[in-house]
Parts: C-alpha cells; sequence; structure tokens
C-alpha cells in the first residue's frame, strides 16, 4: 500500500471482481480504496482464501502494464525494508519508477546476442581469470576486486557483464554518479555491440528511466547500468551484480529507509545465486570484511601488473625531505612538487592538482587573534569569493561589510582554508603562459585535451587525459585526514588513489603528508587491501561498523533517549549520546554485536509503528549511517 505511516507496515485483503481475475496477478499495480481515499497498492499474492475475517473490500482497477514487480525484486525489498527498519512501501518506491503511459505503448524490442569476451586483460589480476572463466561457466564467484592505476575498470566491468550474458544471464553494474555511468555506458557498447544494454539514472529524466526498467522487465536486455537508482532494476536471470567504487556517500540512497547500493547489491547476489564484484582503486573495510569472513576472494593487481602501471608516489614530510627542503613541512606546494610540475610541463604533459575543498578561501579567521570569523547575524562561518571582495557568510550570505573580529576588534583576515579557485589563481601566476583549468562539482570536465596544462580540481571530478597526467599533486591533505569521521582516513585514501590512478606510469605523484602514515604508505605501494584490514582490526578493537552494527535515532530533544529507553534489555543495545543536531534535534548512536543487527532493525520498526499510532513526535531512524559522530 502506498501509505507512509509506519504502523500500516503490513500486507492488506482485498477481493478481487470477476472482470479483473484475469488481470490481477502477483507483481502488477492496482487501484484500491483504503479509509476512504483511493491508493495505489502492490499486489504481492494471490490465494484462493483471505485470511482476515473482516469485511473485504474489492479492488477497484488493474494498473497497466500488467506485472511489474517481479518474484525476486519483491523478496528483495522485503529484505532491504527488514534490514533498515523502514516500511515495504518506502522500499517500492525506490523499486518502481514513476509510469509513463507514452512509453508503455512503444513496440517490444528483440534481445540480441551477446559473445563471449576475452581473457586477457582479466589476467592481471589474481583470481581475476578464473573469476571470469567461472562466470563464462555460469558459476556464481565473488571477488573484492583493487583495480591497477590507469585501470580501465569500466571496460573490465563490461566484459564480466558479456562474460554473464554469454552464459545465458543477466548483470546488474552500479557505480557513483552520472560521469561514472557514461564512462560505463560506452565500455558497455564498445564490448557488447549496440543495443544489448541499458542504464538507469535520475539524471536522465522519468521517461527515459521508465524506457529502461520496461526493457529489462521484458527481457529485451540482459544487462542494466545505473547509479544507485538502480539497484532494484528487475533483471531476468541475474548473475552478475557490480559495485564500483563502494566508499562514495553517492551510493546511499537519500530516500527511507537509506539502504546503501553496495548492501542491495549483495543481498540480491545471495537471494539470487549470483556472482558478485566490490570493486575501487581503493578499498572498504567493509569490502574487506567480506574477503575476512570467506563471503569473496581477494583480487588485487599482480605484481607485475603493479610495477608496470603504477606511477612513483613521493610523500612529504619525512627526515630526508626536511634536511633536502626546511620549509617543506610548511609549504602548500614543496620544491618536490613544483620539480614535478615543471618536469611533467615540460614533457609537454598535463598535471593535476587536487585540492580538498572549492571556492576561492572558504575558511577565514582573525590574522591578530586567530579567532574563526563568524557572521554577526547568524554565527555562520564566514568566507571570501574572491580578491579584493568583503567575508561572505556561508549560511546566511550576508555581506560581512565592514568585517571585525568579534574577540579583539581587528579588521585583517588571513586564509584558514584554500580553495580551488584561490590554488588555480596561484598556479596560473607561478606558470605564465600555460593553461590553467578548475574543475568542480558545479563546472565538472568529463575529460582533457592532450598537451601541456594544469587542472585544479577537487576530489571526485577529476578528468581523465590521454596520455594519463605527468604528475599528480595531493596538497592540504590535512584537510582530509583531519576530519572528526570514522572513515577520514579510509575516504582520504579513496580520493587519493583516485586521483593517481590517473597519473602516467612515467609520472609522478606527491602526496603533502608524511610517509610514515600508514594511509600514505598504503598509497605508496598501492596496497587498498593492507590498509583496509588495518582499518578493520583498529574497528573491531574499538567495537565501530562495519564489526559492529550502529542505528542513528535522530528526533526532537529527547525523544530518541524515550524510543531507546523502551528497547528491550536483552537486545544489549549500548546508547551513545545524544548529541545536539541543532537547538531543537538531537542525534542519539544505538550499537549492538553484529548478529545482533537484524534484532536491532526489527525492534526499531516496531517501536516507530507504536509511536505512530500514539502519534508521538516521529524519530527518524538510519541503519548503519555513514557518520556515526
Amino acid at each position: 500500500m502506498d501509505h507512509p505511516l509506519p504502523q500500516l507496515n503490513q500486507l492488506f485483503d482485498y477481493r478481487i471482481p470477476v472482470e479483473l481475475l484475469d488481470d490481477v496477478v502477483p507483481g502488477c499495480r492496482v487501484t484500491v480504496r483504503f479509509s476512504n481515499r483511493k491508493l495505489k497498492g502492490t499486489v504481492l499474492a494471490v490465494r484462493d482464501r483471505a485470511e482476515f475475517a473482516g469485511k473485504i473490500l474489492p479492488i477497484l482497477d488493474v494498473v497497466p502494464p500488467g506485472p511489474v514487480l517481479t518474484p525476486e525484486v519483491a523478496a528483495l525489498a522485503q529484505r532491504i525494508a527488514d534490514r533498515y527498519a523502514g516500511n515495504l512501501a518506502d522500499v517500492l518506491r525506490l523499486a518502481l519508477p514513476e509510469r509513463k503511459v507514452r512509453v508503455e505503448k512503444e513496440p517490444p524490442g528483440e534481445r540480441l546476442p551477446v559473445a563471449a569476451p576475452p581473457l586477457d586483460h582479466w589476467d592481471r589480476y589474481n583470481a581475476g581469470e578464473a573469476f571470469l572463466r567461472a562466470l563464462r561457466a555460469g558459476k556464481a564467484p565473488r571477488i573484492a576486486w583493487s583495480a591497477v592505476p590507469g585501470e580501465d575498470w569500466a571496460a573490465r566491468l563490461a566484459e564480466a557483464a558479456a562474460a554473464a550474458a554469454a552464459a545465458g544471464r543477466g548483470a546488474l553494474l552500479v557505480v557513483p554518479d552520472q560521469y561514472d555511468l557514461e564512462r560505463l555506458d560506452r565500455a558497455l557498447t564498445a564490448v557488447l555491440g549496440p543495443d544489448r544494454h541499458v542504464t538507469i539514472a535520475n539524471s536522465t529524466g522519468p521517461t527515459p528511466r521508465y524506457r529502461s526498467f520496461l526493457k529489462a522487465l521484458r527481457g529485451e536486455v540482459r544487462i542494466v547500468a545505473g547509479t544507485q537508482v538502480a539497484m532494484f532494476a528487475p533483471v531476468a536471470d541475474l548473475g552478475l551484480v557490480a559495485v564500483w567504487d563502494d566508499g562514495d556517500k553517492n551510493l546511499v540512497s537519500l530516500h527511507a529507509p537509506y539502504p546503501h547500493a553496495r548492501e542491495v547489491l549483495l543481498t540480491r547476489a545471495e537471494l539470487a545465486g549470483a556472482a558478485c564484484i566490490v570493486g575501487g582503486f581503493a578499498r572498504t573495510a567493509q569490502a574487506q570484511l567480506l574477503v575476512e569472513t570467506g563471503w569473496a576472494v581477494s583480487a588485487p593487481g599482480r605484481r607485475e601488473a603493479l610495477r608496470a602501471a603504477s606511477p612513483r608516489v613521493v610523500p612529504i614530510g619525512d627526515d630526508a625531505d626536511l634536511a633536502a627542503d626546511p620549509s617543506s613541512s610548511t609549504a602548500r606546494l614543496p620544491s618536490v612538487a613544483w620539480e614535478a610540475a615543471r618536469k611533467a610541463l615540460a614533457a609537454d604533459l598535463p598535471v593535476l592538482l587536487q585540492v580538498p575543498r572549492r571556492g576561492y578561501v572558504p575558511a577565514v579567521s582573525c590574522q591578530r587573534c586567530r579567532s574563526r570569523a563568524m557572521c554577526p547575524e547568524c554565527t555562520g562561518p564566514l568566507r571570501l569569493t574572491g580578491p579584493r571582495r568583503p567575508p561572505v557568510c556561508t549560511w546566511c550570505g550576508r555581506v560581512d561589510d565592514p568585517h571585525r573580529c568579534a574577540e579583539c576588534g581587528s579588521n585583517r583576515i588571513r586564509a584558514v582554508v584554500i580553495g580551488a579557485a584561490r590554488t588555480a589563481e596561484e598556479i596560473a601566476s607561478a606558470f605564465p603562459g600555460v593553461e590553467v583549468v578548475e574543475s568542480n562539482a558545479s563546472e565538472r570536465l568529463d575529460a582533457i585535451p592532450a598537451g601541456a596544462r594544469v587542472v585544479v580540481s577537487t576530489p571526485g571530478v577529476e578528468p581523465v587525459a590521454p596520455q594519463g597526467y605527468g604528475a599528480v599533486l595531493l596538497v592540504d591533505t590535512w584537510a582530509q585526514l583531519t576530519r572528526a569521521e570514522l572513515t577520514a582516513s579510509e575516504e582520504a585514501l579513496r580520493i587519493w588513489m583516485n586521483a593517481v590512478a590517473l597519473c602516467a606510469p612515467t609520472g609522478t605523484a606527491v602526496v603533502t603528508a608524511d610517509g610514515g602514515l600508514p594511509v600514505v604508505q598504503a598509497l605508496i605501494r598501492w596496497d587498498a587491501a593492507w590498509f583496509a584490514g588495518q582499518e578493520l582490526e583498529d574497528r573491531r578493537e574499538l567495537g565501530f561498523p562495519p564489526v559492529m552494527r550502529f542505528a542513528a535515532l535522530t528526533g526532537p530533544i529527547g525523544e530518541a533517549e524515550k524510543l531507546a529507553a523502551d528497547l528491550p534489555g536483552d537486545l544489549g543495545a549500548e546508547a551513545i549520546g545524544p548529541i545536539p543536531v541543532d537547538e531543537h534535534t538531537e542525534r542519539l548512536l544505538l550499537r549492538v554485536r553484529r548478529r545482533d543487527g537484524a534484532a536491532l532493525a526489527a525492534t526499531l520498526a516496531k517501536a516507530t509503528a507504536e509511536r505512530s499510532s500514539a502519534k508521538a513526535e516521529q524519530v527518524r531512524i538510519q541503519i548503519d549511517p555513514r557518520e556515526i559522530a
């Protein structure tokens, strides 16, 4: 039933009128009357007799084009609702796209054959060739794949999908964003041929999304690629699921019950007996847990492949660096970074400079007392939007002109964080005559032409260079490493490896961080699996995810504590907090052993339904939230 109330998270019986007997089948959408309102619902089962003893209302109408919910996706939706303490109706809204009548009238297409792919590219990885052979034989291998630098990951995923299709099974590939999807779309077309796959993403609009959904539902194509909205796509005879760069936050749904695409795909692999790839240049602690529990096999690059593909990675901050260049510990771009950039530009190769923050100067402080510059109106942080411009509030947009420090009265300010725009300005002054371009979330460059230029980019939007970058410079690394988040080091390594992977094998990557740090060592050795193992062991000792299961309860002050106090004692839930979110809202964390995660989710779902029936203040529940700080 399409109803948001938690207490209505149950199945309802309706009578099938004689005139609709042939049309009402499991998986179809229907119109029913509920509480004097017409609502849409999905038929999950048809039985000879009802379990409800009271008056049973009739189904009013059947919504074309017939069954849209496959049995596999229906079972998956229930499992995901249970895992995330959510409503089945909410999950079905994620699974079933908006209907477009015009698309339903389009004639169906013919499914085209797919040839088996070659094995030669996957032989660069431990267990890679064996994985592809098992796929071609119709088996269900599972790997945690760590790609070597410069790898055409989209082509490798396309080859895996082709292997599954050649064995008569389907494939579902999920990537973090539209740019990754466009790259994967091109690779699938090149490997499979045209019209043998579809893509599903919100960015394409509701009509193309519904068209792709119907093509997959009708079995016209066996291969679906998409962003996280494609995780419930109705792929026939599912034989392979794959998620790329599973640490990216874009893979978490923004809608209740906030499932992570990786967890949805892992569940699908279990239900369908399908093969699985959890891949990326880096590796998350969650993926490492799959390896350590024996659920998946680790597939890193072979030693000779890593040697051939890896650029030289140079850290900054050890004793040798300080002896050679005493200013390297404080310089934003030490001499070794400048030298690497000059060498690349002289060879007519581009240079990539990764900056953690976009904007001009995203944060400023008082020049005299070093107090953070805050807005006198709303106390939000101030920033600079350009040279010789007054500070502007990040929250309310108020221009603070003239600015006076609230602590000492000084009108002088200094930069705390330098953004990409200001960095591009500095680089242009340092390299006159060299083109300097910027790539950020609002103005992203997908690729750049060959030739010498400097690209200043924020993490995650680095453009691809035709022959790779001659130098990759990772600056202001403290901004990632000092974040007060559980995944700070893991996320830093992920965005660094994604950037260094774009460097040419003959190039140099400079990371402005101490080479003794484990995260920097992992980058130098290109050993994400080792670092993920270290992270997992640390979290095991501290009792953090993914070894433990967490739930975040967010609501009006006092309400999260009331909900937690009503939980049964034998659940063993440990409360952490609450901590204030704002003046009206607080957040409470609950921690249980991993094996008790399902019981915690079921208990929270029941408590939420009871609170809703009692018209109590609602508390938002997130199972395994990305941020637990």
